[in-house]
C-alpha cells in the first residue's frame, strides 16, 4: 500500500477510535447520540435540554479531555521517539535515553512533596524534564563534544541521577499522604488533565510535532553519517541539538499531562516503519497518527477491562514487552 493510502487509513482509524473512545465507559453513549449532540451544539438539530446537558457532562467535561490527552500524548511520544532514533541512529532509542522522563518524574514528585497543587506538579515536571536533558547535553559537552556516543553517555548519567533523586523524594515522602500520589503519578493516567490545561499545551505540542515532521529530510541525511550530511549542506550540530531540544520539550509536556507513559516512543516508530518505510519525512507523520491511535485503544482497554481503571502506564508496558522482543529480533538482523 502506498504512503498516501496508509496515512488516509490511519487518519480514518483515528477518527473512528475517537468516536468509540467518547462512547465507551460506565455510561455508554451510542455513536449516533454523539453525532446528534454535535449537531445540536452547532444548532443544526433540536435536542431536549435535559438530554443535551447530560451528554454535555459525559462527552465534553469527562471524556473529551481524556481523549484529547491520549491523542496528544500518544502522537507526541511516538514522534519524539522516532526523532531520537533518527538522531542517534539507533533502533532501540526512546525519549527516556536523554533523561527527560526521569527528570519529569522527579519534578512531579517534588511538586507533590511541596504542595500537591496540580499546576505546581505540572510546572515542575516540565521544568525538571528540560533540566535533565540540559544536564545530559552539558555532560556531553564537557567530556567529548557533540558526538553521538558522548550524548548517549551524558543522557545515561543524567537519567541515573534524576532516578536517584526520585528515589530520595519517595523515601522522604509521607507514606500515607504523599507517597501513594507519587506512585500513582508514575504509573500514568489520562484522567488528570482538563480542557483548560490541554488548551495551554495543545499549540506548543502540536507545533513541536509538526516541526519534527518537517525536519524529516534533514534527519534522513543525518542517518547517512555526519560527513555525508555535511557534504549535502546539512548543519549537523544545529539539527541534532535542535531535534533533541524540540523532542525534549514535547516529551516533558506529555509527562506534565499524563504522568509516566512508557514504551510508546520505542515501539510505535518500529511499527510505523513496517507500514511506510524508514524515510523520516514519511515516518514521523505516520508515527503521530499511529501513536495517538495506540494510546486511544490502550486507554479504552484500561477503562473497560475491569471494574477498576488500570493505570495506562501499566498497560503500555505489558503490551510493549512482547513488541520489544520483536524489535530486538529485527534489530539483530540489522533492520532499520
Amino acid at each position: 500500500m502506498s504512503y498516501a493510502r496508509w496515512i488516509v487509513v490511519l487518519c480514518l482509524l483515528l477518527v473512528i477510535a475517537v468516536l468509540v473512545a467518547l462512547s465507551v465507559g460506565r455510561y455508554p453513549v451510542p455513536v449516533r447520540d454523539i453525532v446528534h449532540f454535535v449537531l445540536a451544539a452547532a444548532r443544526l438539530e433540536e435536542m431536549p435540554r435535559e438530554r443535551f446537558d447530560l451528554l454535555y457532562n459525559v462527552i465534553v467535561q469527562i471524556r473529551l479531555p481524556r481523549v484529547l490527552t491520549a491523542v496528544l500524548v500518544g502522537g507526541a511520544l511516538a514522534t519524539s521517539g522516532a526523532a531520537y532514533q533518527a538522531v542517534f541512529r539507533n533502533p532501540l532509542v526512546s525519549p527516556e535515553l536523554m533523561g527527560v522522563l526521569a527528570g519529569s518524574a522527579f519534578g512531579a514528585a517534588l511538586g507533590i512533596l511541596i504542595s500537591g497543587h496540580w499546576l505546581v506538579v505540572q510546572s515542575l515536571a516540565f521544568i525538571m524534564g528540560v533540566v535533565a536533558v540540559a544536564a545530559g547535553v552539558g555532560i556531553a559537552q564537557m567530556t567529548g563534544g557533540a558526538s553521538i556516543i558522548m550524548l548517549v553517555l551524558g543522557g545515561v548519567i543524567s537519567g541515573t541521577l534524576f532516578t536517584a533523586l526520585l528515589s530520595v523524594a519517595k523515601f522522604v515522602a509521607d507514606p500515607y499522604a504523599k507517597l501513594p500520589a507519587i506512585e500513582y503519578w508514575l504509573m500514568g493516567n489520562l484522567s488528570l488533565a482538563d480542557l483548560q490545561t490541554i488548551g495551554w499545551v495543545f499549540l506548543p505540542m502540536a507545533l513541536g510535532v509538526v516541526v519534527l515532521a518537517g525536519l524529516g529530510r534533514a534527519l534522513d541525511a543525518l542517518s547517512m553519517g555526519d560527513d555525508e550530511a555535511r557534504s549535502l549542506g546539512i548543519p549537523v550540530t544545529a539539527i541534532r541539538y535542535g531535534v533533541i531540544a524540540i523532542a525534549t520539550l514535547v516529551s516533558a509536556m506529555t509527562v506534565s499531562l499524563a504522568g509516566m507513559v512508557g514504551w510508546v516512543g520505542l515501539i510505535i516508530p518500529h511499527v510505523a516503519r513496517l507500514l511506510v518505510g524508514p524515510g523520516n519525512l514519511r515516518l514521523l507523520p505516520a508515527c503521530a497518527c499511529l501513536g495517538a491511535l495506540f494510546l486511544l485503544v490502550t486507554d479504552g482497554l484500561s477503562r473497560t477491562l475491569f471494574n477498576v481503571e488500570i493505570p495506562i502506564g501499566i498497560l503500555t508496558a505489558l503490551l510493549g514487552v512482547p513488541a520489544f522482543l520483536v524489535v530486538l529480533h529485527r534489530a539483530r538482523k540489522g533492520w532499520l
